[in-house]
C-alpha cells in the first residue's frame, strides 16, 4: 500500500483505534473507582523507539500523548515476543513520574521482527507508604511514598512472575485492588497487541514502519503552522502553589516562552529550588518531558483541535530545565505531589501565550483540584481504600464563551465518580456534591464555578487525603480586564462550635459523626465583568451561579424580585467603570506579595540559591524569605539589599 497523505489519516486513524481498545478494555476490567471512574490512567502505541504516535481519542489522561518511552525500552538487552515489563520508579528513566503511576510496555513482534510497543499506566489508589493513598506534601524522601519497582520483566515469554506479584501484595493496603488493577493493564496491552497485529496485517511490515513515521512527520508539520501563526518574541509569565511545604512560603514556577519562526523554546529559568517536600518534578532535565510539555501541547491544540497529538507534535519544541530545581529535581527528593507543580507549569504556559495571544487564550483554570481518597473500615469490619473523586475548579472564561462549571481546564479530563458508587464501597453519607455558587471570576464571559463536596464519616480511624490542594491563598487569574476566581476552602465539621479549617492541609484524621466540606478553587473570567450581557447576568442569578449581591457587585446590574432594574443598573456601571490595567488581572493576595517579592527581587534570589549546593537551597530560601520581611524599612536599591543580605547568608552558614 502506497502512504500517501489520506493513507496516513487513514493508519493515524486505525492505530488510535487500537488505542481506544486498549484504554476500554482497562476500564472495563480494572478493579478502582479512580481507573474505571476518574481515568487517571493511560495507553499509547509507541514506535520501535519508543515514541508515541497513537492515543486514546476520548479517554484516559491527556498528559501522555507525546511521551518517549526510550529510558524504559533501553532498560533490557532483548525483548521476546509475550514479555511484559513494568516499573513505577521515578529515578528509572524518568518515564514514571511518581510511585502510584505503574507503567508497563509490551513488545509487539510481527513476523519475528518487533514493529512496535503497546504501553501505558494507572494510578493506583495506594501503593503503600507513610500515609494511606501513598501521596502527601508533608513527605520530603522518594523512600517514604510507597513500593518502587524497577524495570523488570513482569512477564517473561509468557510466563508471569510470581514473585513480582507477591512482592506488589506485600507492600500495599489493598492488594486485591491492586493485583486486579494490574491484570487490567495486562489485558490492555493484550488487546493492543491484538490490535495492532490486525493493522500491521493489513498494511504490511515496512509500509507500517514507513506509515508511523510519516504519522509523526504529519504532527511535527502541523505543530510548526501553528508555533509560526504565534508572534516571534520572548514572554515571561510566572505563578505560585500557595505552599512550597507545609506551612511554608509560595512556590514559584517561572516561565520565559521563546518563540523563534515555528519554533518555541519554554525556559524554566527562575523557578524555585528543589524542594523539601513532595512538589518535586522528576523530569531528569530531558527537554521534551510530558509533565513540562503538556500545557504547550493544551495550547497548540486549542489552536488548532485538528493536530495530531503525538510525539512530533513536540519536535519544534524544548525545555530547559535547570538541575536541583522544583521542574528537575535530583534523588531521593519527594515527588508525590508533582501532579500540583504540573498543573502550576500548564498555568505559567497558558498565562505565557496570554501574553502573545489575548485574543485567543483563556484565563486560568485553577490547577488546584484536590484528589479525594479514603482509608478506613467497611460496614463488614474489611478495610476500605478508595478513592471518592476529585474537587476542583472549572474551566477558565475563553474571548468566545464561559469557562465550564465543575471542571475543566487543564485538569478537565479527571472525571468525577458518581455518589452512589462511592456510598456503595466507602462507609460515609454524602450531604452535597455539586456546584459552589460566585466562585467563577466576574468577566465578559465568566470563569467556571468551583465544586463542593460534603459528606459524614461513620467510621472510627478514618484518614482522608486531599492531594494537591492548592488556591486556597492567590486565586486563579483573569484576563483582559477580568476577575480572578474564589480561592479555595476545606473545614472539617463546617457550622459546628468544633469546626477547624484545614488550609492546604491533604491529610485528616477524622471519626464517626466528623462532616467534611472542600469547596474547589473557582476559575478566572475573561473580559470586563460589565460588558457581560444584562440577560446573561440575570440567568446565573436565577440558575444559582451568581447571587443578588455578587450580580450588583461584580456586574453592576441591580436584580430585585427577578427582574432588572435597568436605571440603577446603567448607573451602577457608568459610576464604576474602570479601565482594563492590563492583560492580566490578579487576586489581592498575589499583588499583596508581589508588593515585596517583586520580579527583580525574586530573580536576584534565584541567581544566589543556584550557586549553592543543591541540598542548601531550600532552607536558603526560607531563610532569605524570612530575612526580607525584616528588611521592609530599607530604602537601599533593591540590588545593594539583596546583595547585603546574601553576603550575611554566606558567612553565617559557611558554605
Amino acid at each position: 500500500m502506497t502512504i500517501d497523505r489520506r493513507n496516513i489519516k487513514v493508519l493515524a486513524n486505525f492505530c488510535a483505534a487500537a488505542a481506544d481498545a486498549m484504554a476500554f478494555t482497562l476500564m472495563r476490567t480494572a478493579h478502582s473507582a479512580f481507573v474505571k471512574e476518574t481515568e487517571d490512567f493511560s495507553c499509547q502505541v509507541v514506535t520501535r523507539e519508543g515514541l508515541a504516535f497513537a492515543n486514546p481519542r476520548q479517554f484516559g489522561a491527556p498528559w501522555y500523548s507525546g511521551i518517549d518511552y526510550a529510558p524504559l525500552l533501553q532498560a533490557f538487552d532483548s525483548y521476546a515476543e509475550n514479555d511484559i515489563c513494568i516499573t513505577n520508579d521515578p529515578y528509572s528513566g524518568f518515564v514514571a513520574t511518581h510511585s502510584p503511576d505503574i507503567h508497563i510496555w509490551k513488545p509487539v513482534f510481527f513476523e519475528g521482527k518487533i514493529a512496535c510497543f503497546v504501553v501505558g499506566h494507572i494510578h493506583n489508589t495506594d501503593v503503600g507508604g507513610a500515609v494511606p493513598a501513598s501521596l502527601s506534601r508533608s513527605l520530603s524522601e522518594i523512600e517514604q511514598e510507597g513500593l518502587r519497582i524497577p524495570p523488570v520483566k513482569l512477564v517473561e515469554a509468557g510466563t508471569v512472575n510470581p514473585v513480582m506479584l507477591a512482592l506488589i501484595g506485600a507492600n500495599v493496603r489493598m492488594p486485591e485492588q491492586n493485583l486486579g488493577d494490574l491484570h487490567a493493564q495486562i489485558a490492555s496491552v493484550n488487546i493492543g497487541e491484538r490490535k495492532m497485529h490486525d493493522i500491521i496485517r493489513r498494511f504490511g511490515f515496512d509500509t507500517f514502519i514507513e506509515g508511523v513515521g510519516q504519522i509523526l512527520n504529519l504532527a511535527e508539520a502541523q505543530t510548526r503552522q501553528i508555533i509560526a501563526g504565534v508572534p516571534d518574541g520572548d514572554y515571561f509569565f510566572a505563578d505560585y502553589a500557595d505552599e512550597d511545604s507545609v506551612g511554608g512560603k509560595p512556590c514559584r514556577i517561572a516561565l520565559t516562552l521563546k518563540v523563534r519562526g515555528d519554533e518555541v523554546i519554554l525556559d524554566y529559568t527562575g523557578s524555585d529550588p528543589q524542594l523539601g517536600s513532595s512538589l518535586n518534578m522528576p523530569t531528569g532535565g530531558r527537554e521534551r518531558h510530558p509533565l513540562v510539555m503538556v500545557g504547550l501541547t493544551y495550547v497548540l491544540y486549542t489552536l488548532d483541535n485538528n493536530l495530531l497529538l503525538n510525539a512530533g507534535t513536540l519536535r519544534p519544541t524544548k525545555a530547559v530545565l535547570p538541575e536541583g530545581t522544583v521542574v528537575n529535581c535530583n534523588r531521593p527528593a519527594a515527588v508525590g505531589m508533582r501532579s500540583l507543580t504540573c498543573a502550576m507549569t500548564q498555568i505559567v504556559t497558558l498565562g505565557a501565550f496570554a501574553q502573545a495571544l489575548p485574543d485567543l487564550m483563556p484565563a486560568a483554570s485553577p490547577g488546584g483540584n484536590a484528589i479525594m481518597n479514603i482509608k478506613t473500615t467497611g460496614r463488614n469490619g474489611r478495610p476500605v481504600m478508595a478513592s471518592i473523586g476529585p474537587v476542583g475548579g472549572g474551566g477558565g472564561g475563553t474571548p468566545f464563551c464561559d469557562g465550564g462549571d465543575g471542571a475543566g481546564g487543564a485538569t478537565g479530563f479527571l472525571r468525577n465518580t458518581p455518589i452512589e458508587i462511592s456510598e456503595a464501597e466507602v462507609p460515609i453519607r454524602f450531604h452535597r456534591y455539586g456546584l459552589q455558587p460566585d466562585t467563577g471570576g466576574p468577566g465578559r464571559h465568566r470563569g467556571g464555578l468551583s465544586a463542593i463536596m460534603e459528606f459524614e464519616v461513620s467510621s472510627p480511624e478514618t484518614v482522608v487525603t486531599a492531594r494537591n490542594r492548592n488556591r486556597s491563598i492567590m486565586p486563579s487569574w483573569g484576563v483582559v480586564g477580568a476577575k480572578a476566581g474564589a480561592i479555595s476552602l476545606f473545614v472539617r465539621n463546617p457550622d459546628r462550635p468544633d469546626a477547624l479549617s484545614l488550609g492546604n492541609t491533604d491529610v485528616v484524621h477524622c471519626g464517626p459523626g466528623d462532616i467534611i466540606r472542600i469547596i474547589g478553587p473557582g476559575a478566572g473570567g475573561y473580559g470586563d465583568p460589565f460588558d457581560r450581557p444584562l440577560e446573561e447576568v440575570l440567568a446565573d442569578v436565577s440558575k444559582g451561579a451568581v447571587s443578588i449581591e455578587r450580580a450588583q457587585f461584580d456586574y453592576g446590574v441591580v436584580i430585585r424580585k427577578g427582574r432588572i432594574e435597568e436605571k440603577a443598573t446603567n448607573e451602577l456601571r457608568t459610576r464604576n467603570a474602570q479601565a482594563p490595567t492590563g492583560i492580566i488581572t490578579y487576586g489581592a493576595e498575589r499583588i499583596a506579595f508581589e508588593s515585596t517579592w517583586t520580579r527583580e527581587r525574586y530573580d536576584l534570589l534565584t541567581e544566589f540559591l543556584a550557586k549553592a549546593p543543591v541540598g542548601w537551597r531550600f532552607f536558603l530560601k526560607h531563610r532569605a524569605f524570612e530575612q526580607v520581611e525584616v528588611m521592609r524599612g530599607d530604602l537601599r536599591p533593591v540590588a545593594e539589599q539583596m546583595e547585603g543580605l546574601f553576603a550575611q547568608m554566606r558567612i553565617r552558614y559557611a558554605f
